[in-house]
């Protein structure tokens, strides 16, 4: 099965998916990881040299070759279920889980994080919560069309509920 782990950035889909997949047995791909690799560049590099057509074009094509029955969990990045058709493929390959963690959970990983993402690396917290409520008013519908939305729960809970889930 494909698990597909989406959601804001900050709201912890790889630390989710490092974790969630040995209580699965499965491996874990982080999508972002991945395309870095691919291209020899990091995602700031492939935005900056490439444009970020280019990079959703590769999320894309990710998204397309993946056969239903690898058994995976993905962490994609907080802007791969909104473009292209990408969220409706993941729907229908594989299970979508929307780590759908409250405002205060997202900006106080951000800020302990904020030096390793380029994109709020100089905001005040002020200007980081008005960034997270522009933004995630842009993609929560994208977001929604998930299968299973998780709130707050940790990796343990997610696991139990995919265990108690029928998709």
């Amino acid at each position: 099965m494909l698990i597909f782990l989406i959601g804001f950035m900050g709201s912890g889909k790889s630390y989710t998916g490092r974790n969630l997949a040995p209580l699965l047995g499965v491996e874990h791909i982080d999508l972002d990881h991945y395309l870095e690799q691919k291209e020899n560049m990091s995602v700031k590099q492939i935005f900056e040299k490439k444009g970020e057509e280019h990079f959703r074009k590769l999320e894309k094509k990710y998204f397309h070759d993946l056969i239903p029955q690898q058994q995976l969990v993905i962490s994609t990045g907080g802007g791969a279920p909104c473009f292209y058709d990408n969220m409706e493929v993941m729907n229908a390959k594989g299970l979508t889980i929307y780590l759908n963690r409250t405002k205060d959970f997202v900006i106080q990983h951000l800020l302990r994080g904020q030096h390793k993402r380029p994109l709020v690396a100089s905001m005040t917290r002020e200007q980081l919560e008005n960034y997270y409520d522009e933004l995630l008013e842009k993609r929560k519908h994208f977001y929604e069309k998930a299968k299973l939305q998780v709130g707050d729960a940790d990796t343990e809970e997610i696991f139990r509920m995919i265990e108690n889930a029928a998709f």
